[in-house]
C-alpha cells in the first residue's frame, strides 16, 4: 500500500514538471458556468474527505459554494484565473500556503493515459531524467577558504533517485570545520531526505526528528535520523542554515527540526509558514487540487511553524546570509581555537569579509610611501592606486584591507604587509595564506 501511494505522488509531481511546455501548443477552451459548477463541487468534497482539519475544510466548501452560488465567479472565463481566484478564497479561510488549485488538464490527461506496466517506467523514466537535470536539488556543493563547507540545496527530492547524490554531497563536506548548508531557494521536498541528510550531522544514536498526523488514515508517524549512513557523520562540526521567506515547507522542517535541536544556527529571514504535507489530486478532467492531508508536530514545541515560519537566529536580508553565516563561522572558530596557526588560517578570509562591509580609504600621501623597491617586488602608485608586481610577473592592484595590508585584485592566496619604523616604510612582507611570510627590504632612492 505505501508502495503505491508513492508513486501515485512521483507520477503527479512528474506531470506538474512535464505540463508547461505542452500547454503553450495547445488551445484552451474557455470556461463555462457548468464546469465551474463540477469543479468547485470537487474541490468541497475533497477538501470535506481530505483536509487536515474538518471544520476548516467545511468552512472552505461553504464559501467557495457561496460565491459561486452569488454569481462571484460568473464573469471569469479564463481557466487559469479561475484556479487562482478559488485558490485566494480557499487560502483567505484556511490561511493555508500549501493549499492550491491550478489548471493541468495536460498533466492530468497524461495521468490517465498511463494504464500499462510500460507506460508507467517511460513515465518514471522522465521524472527521474527531470531530476537529474536539476542534480537531485544538489545546486552546489564547494569547500570555501578557511575549511569552510557549502551546500546550495534547491529541493528535498526522494530519497530513492537522490540518495546517492546526498551521500556524496555530505561525504565531501565531512572534513570541513563548519558546514552552511543554503536553504534559501528550497521549496521543500520530501521528509525522507531531511531524514538523510540530517543523519549526518548527529552521532549514530538514533535521534527524534518530527511527528506527524495524518487525516485519511486517522494515524500518527514519526520520522528519527537513521542509525546507519554511508561513509563519515559531522556531528561536532559547527552547523549554519541560511532561510528567506522562499523557504518552504520540508526546507522549513529542516530548518525548525535544527533549531530546536540546537544543532544549528539559523541565518537569514523567516520561513514561508507551511507545514501541512498532502499531494495534488485531481478534481476534474482539467483541474488539480493540492490538498493537505497532515500535520506536522514537532516533539520538542509540540507544534509546528504553520502560518508563522521558522524564524532565524540571526535575522538578516535574505542577500546577505552568506556573508553572515561565512563570518560567524571564522568568528567562532578562531574563539575556540588557540593555536596561532590556526587562527591565522581563519583570519584570512575573514579579512575579505570585513573588507566587504568595511571598505578602507587610504589618502594619497599614504600610498604614495609605499611605492618603491623592494628586492624582486616593485610597487608602483598611478590614478590614485597601488599596483604590485615581481619581475615580469603580473602585476597587481593593490587594496587595502588595513592601515598597512593589502590585498591583491585576482591573487586570493598572496597578501603584503607594510612594515615601517619612525614613520617610515621600511620593509615589505609577503603573506601567504598557509601562514608562511617572507619580507624584503625597500631599497633606497
Amino acid at each position: 500500500m505505501k508502495i503505491t501511494i508513492k508513486l501515485t505522488l512521483i507520477t503527479i509531481i512528474g506531470l506538474m514538471l512535464l505540463a508547461s511546455p505542452m500547454r503553450a501548443q495547445q488551445r484552451t477552451e474557455p470556461l463555462t458556468l457548468k464546469e465551474q459548477q463540477t469543479v468547485v463541487d470537487s474541490i468541497s468534497s475533497k477538501l470535506n474527505n481530505n483536509y487536515i482539519f474538518p471544520d476548516v475544510a467545511m468552512k472552505m466548501a461553504t464559501h467557495i459554494e457561496s460565491k459561486l452560488k452569488n454569481g462571484n465567479y460568473k464573469s471569469i472565463q479564463d481557466p487559469q484565473e479561475f484556479a487562482s481566484t478559488l485558490t485566494k478564497d480557499l487560502q483567505a479561510i484556511s490561511k493555508d500556503k500549501h493549499l492550491r488549485v491550478s489548471f493541468a488538464p495536460e498533466q492530468i490527461t497524461e495521468r490517465q493515459q498511463t494504464v500499462t506496466a510500460e507506460d508507467s517506467i517511460a513515465f518514471l523514466n522522465r521524472y527521474i531524467s527531470n531530476l537529474k537535470r536539476n542534480n537531485f536539488g544538489f545546486k552546489e556543493v564547494k569547500i570555501m577558504a578557511g575549511n569552510i563547507g557549502y551546500l546550495d540545496l534547491r529541493s528535498f527530492s526522494n530519497v530513492e533517485y537522490a540518495g546517492e547524490t546526498a551521500v556524496s554531497a555530505m561525504n565531501f563536506l565531512s572534513n570541513t570545520d563548519a558546514i552552511i548548508i543554503d536553504l534559501r531557494n528550497n521549496g521543500g521536498g520530501s521528509p525522507a531526505m531531511i531524514q538523510l541528510i540530517t543523519s549526518y550531522l548527529f552521532e549514530s544514536a538514533p535521534v527524534h526528528l518530527n511527528n506527524f498526523y495524518w487525516r485519511p488514515r486517522d494515524q500518527n508517524s514519526q520520522t528519527w535520523t537513521l542509525p546507519h549512513v554511508s561513509g563519515k557523520r559531522s556531528p561536532d562540526t559547527p552547523v549554519y542554515v541560511l532561510t528567506s521567506g522562499s523557504t518552504f515547507s520540508a526546507a522549513e522542517e529542516f530548518s525548525y527540526n535544527l533549531k530546536h535541536l540546537e544543532r544549528a544556527t539559523l541565518v537569514g529571514q523567516t520561513t514561508g509558514g507551511g507545514a501541512h504535507p498532502g499531494g495534488s489530486v485531481v478534481a476534474t478532467d482539467r483541474f488539480m487540487v493540492w490538498v493537505p492531508t497532515g500535520r506536522a508536530i514537532n516533539p520538542i514545541t509540540n507544534t509546528n511553524w504553520e502560518g508563522t515560519g521558522v524564524s532565524p537566529h540571526i535575522e538578516t536580508p535574505a542577500a546577505d546570509a552568506l556573508d553572515i553565516a561565512y563570518k560567524n563561522a571564522l568568528e567562532t572558530l578562531m574563539k575556540n581555537n588557540k593555536d596561532k596557526g590556526l587562527q591565522a588560517f581563519y583570519e584570512w578570509p575573514l579579512a575579505e569579509l570585513r573588507l566587504k562591509t568595511n571598505p578602507i580609504t587610504l589618502d594619497a600621501k599614504t600610498l604614495k610611501a609605499y611605492a618603491g623597491v623592494y628586492g624582486p617586488r616593485v610597487v608602483t602608485f598611478d590614478t590614485g592606486k597601488l599596483f604590485y608586481q615581481r619581475g615580469k610577473g603580473t602585476k597587481y592592484e593593490l587594496i587595502p584591507y588595513t592601515e598597512n595590508e593589502f590585498m591583491l585584485n585576482g591573487l586570493d592566496s598572496f597578501r603584503i604587509r607594510f612594515l615601517s619604523e619612525g614613520g617610515t616604510t621600511t620593509a615589505l612582507q609577503g603573506l601567504y595564506d598557509n601562514g608562511r611570510t617572507d619580507k624584503n627590504i625597500k631599497q633606497n632612492d
